[in-house]
């Protein structure tokens, strides 16, 4: 087996939900053996969020593969000495507990420091560890509206929030990409350090464009469903058939090719109405009316192709069916097998197809699945791991 960039790396995890989740199985992409904390019995409770994938959560299959499952009752000294002994082997503790519980149970990385200089600790949290909004819970549709997204999303009507969990991902991928940043920085330097992730700061992060956009007081970007707000035509337009095809024009020379080869009406072109991006946004309706009568004669495919031709900018508007079933992503063979607690299941390969090594793709774990093997491997015997057991701390 080819090594992996995270190879002989340990990850202890105290998460649940999606943030910390996402961000530690992507480090198991890389190869890192990431320990994931749960609670007995019930476990991660994003493991009960549906029931969709073969009986299991999708939230949870899509983030926690390649992870070993431990289960701890963290308010017995018992369990806390156990987490303790696999935090003194480990190289990064990633933790998304609720604001101040890591650090009750003497988890900050100013304690841990002190004993393990080289320990990596990265803390995730909806509004960073100081600040007036240090103790507020936060959820994403809380973050997606704290951070502005909502008032630029939607039709002008109606904000919407995105169908995915937008501020979990962007918080989830900064941890990633600032825990790869400390390992690498305790290569050059030989120690850990804090890392302090907020939802709130990942999510305003990604919304520097809209931010920009009203810099200084200047109205903001007005919301338009699925269309640009300030190039047309830009969005969404039905074929006849009933699909929606997705289309972006970019400069004039692409609007004359749109009405030559597309809406086959050249006259169009040259129309005053139209005449500039600037024309065309203000006079977006008439404009609307007359694409759509367009391709209303015309099936999905056949828009698509026109549009190709043009080497006009398009795709189809897929559903999740269509998704996976997408032929780009079968023709580069993303979709390998995965083991789980319901049998195996498909999971896309991580983005970036690297010639050096695979990544990580180990099954999905069962509740406390690693438990007993874990305990053993820090010396515990039969004797002691039942008297956990019994005592409810594992």
């Amino acid at each position: 087996m080819r090594q992996r960039p995270l190879d002989g790396i340990t990850v202890i995890s105290l998460e649940h939900a999606i943030a910390a989740p996402f961000c530690t199985r992507q480090l198991a992409d890389l190869g890192a053996r990431v320990i994931k904390i749960e609670r007995p019995g019930l476990g991660d409770f994003a493991r009960a969020y549906d029931t969709r994938v073969k009986g299991q959560a999708s939230h949870f299959v899509w983030t926690n593969r390649s992870k070993e499952s431990l289960t701890l009752d963290l308010k017995q000294p018992a369990a806390l000495a156990v987490l303790r002994q696999l935090i003194a082997k480990a190289d990064v503790l990633v933790q998304n507990l609720a604001p101040g519980a890591a650090a009750r149970m003497g988890l900050s990385y100013e304690a841990l420091s002190t004993e393990q200089p080289r320990l990596i600790v990265c803390d995730i949290s909806g509004y960073g560890e100081d600040g007036p909004y240090r103790d507020k819970k936060a959820y994403d549709l809380l973050i997606q509206s704290e951070a502005g997204f909502l008032s630029v999303t939607g039709t002008p009507e109606v904000p919407s929030k995105a169908g995915n969990s937008m501020a979990d991902i962007a918080a989830a991928m900064y941890a990633y990409t600032n825990i790869l940043s400390a390992l690498l920085l305790r290569g050059r330097t030989g120690k850990g350090s804090h890392i302090d992730v907020s939802m709130l700061e990942s999510l305003a992060e990604w919304m520097g464009y809209p931010l920009y956009y009203a810099f200084d007081g200047a109205p903001p970007p007005p919301r338009c469903g699925a269309s640009h707000a300030s190039i047309y035509p830009y969005g969404p337009f039905q074929a006849g058939d009933g699909g929606t095809v997705m289309l972006g024009l970019q400069n004039e020379r692409e609007w004359k090719q749109f009405c030559v080869l597309v809406l086959q009406n050249a006259a169009l072109a040259v129309d005053v109405r139209f005449a500039s991006n600037a024309a065309r946004n203000e006079h977006r309706d008439a404009l609307k009316a007359i694409i759509l009568e367009a391709f209303a004669k015309l099936s999905t495919e056949q828009v698509l192709a026109r549009l190709d031709q043009a080497q006009i900018a398009n795709a189809r508007m897929n559903d999740m069916a269509g998704v996976w079933a997408h032929p780009q992503l079968q023709a580069r063979q993303r979709w390998q097998a995965v083991g789980s607690p319901a049998g195996d299941i498909p999971a896309l390969l991580p983005p970036g197809r690297s010639n050096a090594f695979d990544y990580r793709m180990d099954p999905v774990p069962a509740v406390g699945q690693h438990t007993e093997a874990i305990l053993r491997e820090l010396g515990q015997d039969n004797a002691a791991i039942a008297s956990l057991r019994a005592a409810g701390a594992i």
